[in-house]
């Protein structure tokens, strides 16, 4: 079993990052590379960056902020938000970042997916899930343009059709739980890690450090969370010790 990866995500619009409740109501926290090497510094593994309002004028921004960021941050770096073409992935790449979160343009064009595995590898391709309880097979649907929009997607089934394409991982965030700090939704992660072998990540409710302990436990390779995080309310060296004393493997 690799080691479960602790990763903060930063939520960034015109260039600051933000945070809200289920995606509303955003309040500046602060500026994205500083956040990001305090977090390196602090024992991230991999830092997550989300275009919040990605859009053409917003995009040369985030492409600075990964510049920046990639100079002073070595460990993987991962940007999502806006995604919809396979320029946006290759200048992403080529400005410093190592993987790709993509979501709605997905869903919209799956044979987007397909291209970006053929030109960069199913390494740099991580799907960005954002799912809510729903009247779906699974108990679940997918969810797009930031959990706006419940498309008729079925979870388990866009995850199948996802892996077929080639993603690399999963970023499953709970729209229930977003912002709520009432822990990860357990149900949701152990019901994926039932029906994938794609590695995990799951995003989306962490409050305590036993909220991480319980999403390594049910299965996620990768815990990440925001709030928590930036407003000094949880450390990343907290995260990690709680997870080595729960006999989960941890890089320290």
């Amino acid at each position: 079993m690799p080691a479960v990866r602790v990763i903060p995500c930063l939520d960034v619009a015109a260039g600051r990052v933000v945070k809200g409740i289920n995606f509303e109501g955003l309040r500046d926290i602060g500026d994205p590379v500083e956040l990001a090497s305090r977090y390196y510094e602090e024992g991230a593994d991999e830092v997550t960056f989300l275009d919040v309002h990605a859009s053409s004028e917003n995009r040369k921004t985030m492409l600075d902020v990964v510049t920046k960021c990639a100079e002073q941050v070595f460990i993987p770096l991962t940007v999502g938000g806006g995604i919809s073409s396979l320029a946006d992935v290759t200048s992403l790449l080529a400005a410093g970042a190592d993987k790709v979160s993509v979501g709605s343009a997905g869903i919209a064009n799956p044979a987007l997916l397909e291209q970006i595995v053929r030109e960069h590898g199913s390494q740099v391709l991580v799907i960005s899930l954002d799912l809510k309880r729903a009247s779906r097979p699974s108990g679940f649907g997918v969810t797009s343009h930031g959990g706006k929009n419940l498309t008729d997607l079925d979870a388990l089934q866009w995850i199948r059709q996802v892996e077929d394409l080639g993603a690399g991982e999963l970023l499953v965030n709970s729209i229930d739980a977003d912002g709520t700090k009432s822990g990860f939704d357990i149900e949701l992660v152990e019901l994926i890690k039932a029906q994938s072998s794609l590695p995990v990540i799951a995003s989306g409710g962490a409050g305590t450090v036993d909220d991480f302990v319980e999403a390594a436990s049910a299965g996620a390779d990768a815990v990440l969370a925001a709030s928590v995080f930036h407003e000094g309310e949880i450390s990343i060296g907290e995260v990690k010790r709680a997870l080595s004393e729960a006999s989960v493997e941890v890089r320290l």
